[in-house]
C-alpha cells in the first residue's frame, strides 16, 4: 500500500481508534484525553479522565464510554457532557482494565489483562460482560494478554487478540450476551497482535507494536495485507462508506518512561474494504 496520511502528532500516548460520527475518536492515554479527529486533521479534546489504560467505545445511542481502569470503573457520558458511573468493575478485578467493544443491544465487553503490566508476574486475564444496566457479569477467562476485541458485522462473534499467545481468539455470543465455543480464529506466529478491527469483507486488521505493522488476515490464518510504519503500530480502525481509510494510531514505544514523550501520531492508509461490526 501507498506511505501513510500523517493526520495527527504530538500524541502522548494514542490508543483505542474508534470511528465514530465520521470522525476518528481515540484516547491519548499520556495526557488522559479522549479526542476527536476529523479526516481533514482538525481535532478536539472531548473529555480528559486522569487514568491508564482508558479504551473507549459507544453505545448505540451514542454515548460515549470509557474504561477508567485507574478507578477500575466504565464511565458514561451523558449528553451535558458530564461523566457518571456506568459500572463497578473492581468487584471482578483489581488489576488492570483494558479494552472494550459495545455491542447493538448495548452490552459492553470490557476485558483485564489480569496482571500488572509492566513488571508484574504473569497471570491469565478475563472478559466481562456489562449489561446496560451496569451489571458485570464474567463471561470468559484464561486469556494470554487479551487485548483488542471485535464483534462481527453479524453480532454472532467476538474476537479478542491474546498478545502472550500470538493469536487471534473467537467466541460466539449467545441470546443471553454470553460467550461460548471458544476456538483460535488465527494464528499470528511471530507477531503480538494488540488492537484489532473488522472489515466488510469479514478480515481482520491487527496492529502489532513490535513488528511496527498492521496485518489484514482471515479467519485461518492467511495474511491478505500488511502496511508498515516507522514505530509502533498499537491499535486501528476503518472508516465506513466509500473510499475506507485504515487509521493507525502509534508511537515510539520503549517502556513507560519513554512512551511520556510525545511521539504519537495517527495515520491512514487507503484500505481495501470498509470497516463493520462493532467498534
Amino acid at each position: 500500500m501507498s506511505a501513510p496520511e500523517v493526520l495527527m502528532e504530538g500524541i502522548v500516548f494514542g490508543e483505542s481508534p474508534r470511528w465514530h460520527d465520521e470522525r476518528l475518536w481515540f484516547s491519548d492515554w499520556g495526557a488522559h484525553q479522549v479526542i476527536a479527529l476529523d479526516v481533514h486533521g482538525c481535532h478536539e479534546v472531548v473529555v480528559t479522565v486522569p487514568s491508564f489504560p482508558m479504551c473507549i467505545d459507544f453505545l448505540p445511542d451514542g454515548r460515549l464510554l470509557v474504561v477508567d481502569s485507574a478507578q477500575r470503573r466504565l464511565l458514561r457520558r451523558e449528553p451535558d457532557g458530564s461523566l457518571v458511573r456506568h459500572a463497578d468493575l473492581s468487584r471482578v478485578s483489581e488489576k488492570p482494565w483494558n479494552d472494550i467493544v459495545v455491542d447493538d443491544r448495548g452490552n459492553a465487553y470490557v476485558n483485564t489483562i489480569g496482571f500488572d503490566f509492566p513488571g508484574g508476574e504473569f497471570a491469565p486475564g478475563s472478559i466481562v460482560l456489562v449489561a446496560p444496566e451496569g451489571t458485570v457479569h464474567r463471561v470468559a477467562d484464561g486469556l494470554a494478554f487479551p487485548n483488542g476485541m471485535a464483534i462481527s458485522p453479524d453480532g454472532a462473534t467476538l474476537i479478542v487478540a491474546e498478545s502472550y499467545a500470538n493469536r487471534l481468539t473467537a467466541y460466539d455470543i449467545g441470546s443471553d450476551g454470553h460467550l461460548g465455543n471458544r476456538r483460535v480464529w488465527a494464528e499470528t506466529p511471530g507477531d503480538h497482535p494488540d488492537g484489532i478491527c473488522m472489515d466488510a469483507e469479514g478480515a481482520v486488521w491487527y496492529a502489532d507494536v513490535g513488528n511496527q505493522h498492521c496485518v489484514r488476515v482471515c479467519e485461518g490464518g492467511e495474511v491478505l495485507a500488511a502496511v508498515d510504519l516507522d514505530r509502533g503500530a498499537f491499535a486501528c480502525a476503518l472508516s465506513r462508506g466509500d473510499d475506507p481509510r485504515l487509521f493507525v494510531v502509534g508511537q515510539t514505544w520503549g517502556g513507560p518512561a519513554e512512551s511520556r514523550q510525545p511521539s504519537g501520531r495517527v495515520v491512514a492508509f487507503p484500505a481495501p474494504a470498509p470497516g463493520a461490526g462493532k467498534p
